[in-house]
């Protein structure tokens, strides 16, 4: 990497290496992952992140949504599987948490609503969980009413804002730039933070800044970030640190956005686009 500030750094291509295979592995050694989502209305959210997250590695990948979308999630997702979330939080959670249990890093968020059913879940999940979380989207409203939960996690924690969501979350460091915003918030609480937008940060719990290179402006559309989202928890579920992870995927996704520029210029490209590129961005 090149720095380019105290403790911050650019990431570039020689930064952008995946590990290797060992050729009797199995699906279990590339990560079984979770991802918690969806809702009446925004069916595509949570099948973007779960696409994704197949496209980026993992080795299996499960898809909770409420009930009266999972028959629309089901034929949207071949490979990840997908199952019902009941009505109810006690019947909710009690399909997540064994699961939760089982794998080895989480996501949610993607098109969750903003219920007080869906407030309530998010925080069991924080409150349970003991493998790598990633928190975006709805789940990332839903938790900048109670920052305080980010100060009594049992696991490595990664947000995924972008600058409106951040805003919410980090009141009182809009004077500061996106770096020094980002570390601050990522010191105070100990987590990983990937603010997204032009040149997207991550920041570290050590006080770290990683300053991404890829990307352009045709990927500013709905469905990118749940894009993203997948590919964090891909990285996460095979066994990368949350900084490794955020900053690698976050890498990929804006190559796998610049291919797209090159075949489709950046008015026509879409998430379903970027998703089908990494199959030749991710060598």
């Amino acid at each position: 990497m090149v720095r380019i500030g105290e403790k911050i750094f650019e990431f570039t291509a020689g930064d952008a290496f995946l590990p290797g295979r060992d050729e009797d592995a199995h699906k279990g050694d590339f990560g079984r992952v979770l991802i918690i989502g969806g809702s009446v209305g925004f069916t595509g959210a949570p099948a973007f992140a779960a696409r994704a997250a197949v496209r980026s590695g993992a080795g299996l990948v499960f898809l909770g949504v409420p009930e009266r979308i999972y028959e629309i999630e089901a034929v949207k997702n071949d490979e990840a599987m997908v199952f019902p979330l009941p009505g109810t939080l006690p019947e909710a959670l009690s399909e997540v948490l064994p699961r939760l249990q089982r794998c080895d890093a989480c996501l949610v968020g993607p098109g969750l609503g903003l219920s007080g059913w869906v407030r309530e879940l998010t925080f069991a999940i924080l409150e349970n969980s003991r493998v790598p979380l990633i928190v975006d989207a709805d789940g990332i409203t839903a938790v900048s009413k109670h920052i305080d939960s980010l100060d009594k996690l049992s696991c490595p924690l990664i947000l995924t804002p972008h600058e409106g969501e951040f805003a919410r979350l980090s009141d009182g460091l809009s004077r500061l730039s996106r770096e020094e915003a980002a570390r601050e918030f990522a010191l105070r609480h100990g987590v990983t933070v990937v603010l997204k937008g032009h040149r997207t940060v991550t920041a570290a719990p050590d006080g770290t800044c990683i300053v991404n290179t890829t990307g352009n402006p045709g990927m500013a559309t709905g469905g990118s970030g749940d894009v993203l989202a997948g590919m964090i928890l891909a990285f996460l579920g095979q066994g990368m640190d949350p900084a490794r992870a955020a900053s690698l995927a976050v890498w990929y996704h804006g190559l796998a956005g610049d291919a797209c520029e090159k075949e489709f210029g950046q008015y026509a490209m879409t998430p379903t686009d970027m998703i089908e590129r990494l199959k030749t961005v991710l060598r």
